[in-house]
């Protein structure tokens, strides 16, 4: 509970200041979503790792394959959206990025724990998680592609799609470890 109120706060600051920057130059606060995404997003997949961690021994590695995948998602995401590296090229370091994730949550070893050793509880609180990885998070590469390899999407539009999936993803995920928390203080 403590991570996932973290992350909240941190994008709630993030976004009190994003949205002065924008209020004041009219340009999109790229840099500093990016920099809320850097710390929040990885909270978020290490929240996979706490949750089973508190009901059963997981090995690091878990740990460190989440972790990874979601730098890699992100940074590549930065990378290609800040015009460091060609557009497309950022979209598909990111996607593999993300793949990764989706791997480990499903079929890897984090997905094997949940299903052979954590209680109902978190089983429920990991599966609603890992479909907000899937689902919910499926609203930023479509926000990038529209954006920075369609056109189709100017930087209001992809301000409005990236703050409405932030809200959504990020409180889902509090939402469903409060409920397993809940469940189990209650067993």
């Amino acid at each position: 509970m403590v991570v996932g109120a973290l992350v909240t706060l941190v994008a709630a600051v993030h976004y009190f200041y994003m949205r002065d920057v924008w209020a004041s130059t009219g340009a999109s606060p790229t840099v500093f979503r990016y920099v809320d995404w850097i710390v929040t997003v990885p909270l978020q997949m290490v929240e996979f790792y706490l949750i089973l961690a508190a009901c059963t021994v997981v090995a690091g590695g878990v740990f460190w394959r989440l972790l990874v995948g979601t730098l890699v998602m992100v940074i590549g995401g930065y990378l290609g959206e800040a015009g460091y590296i060609n557009a497309t090229l950022g979209f598909v370091i990111g996607m593999a990025g993300w793949i990764y994730i989706l791997y480990e949550i499903f079929a890897g070893e984090a997905s094997k724990i949940s299903a052979e050793s954590a209680p109902a509880s978190v089983q429920t609180a990991f599966n609603t998680m890992r479909w907000i990885v899937t689902i919910g998070w499926a609203i930023y590469p479509i926000g990038y592609f529209m954006g920075y390899m369609m056109g189709t999407a100017d930087a209001n539009s992809l301000n409005l799609i990236y703050n409405v999936a932030d809200v959504v993803n990020k409180i889902g995920f509090c939402l469903a470890i409060w409920a397993a928390a809940s469940t189990e203080s209650e067993a």
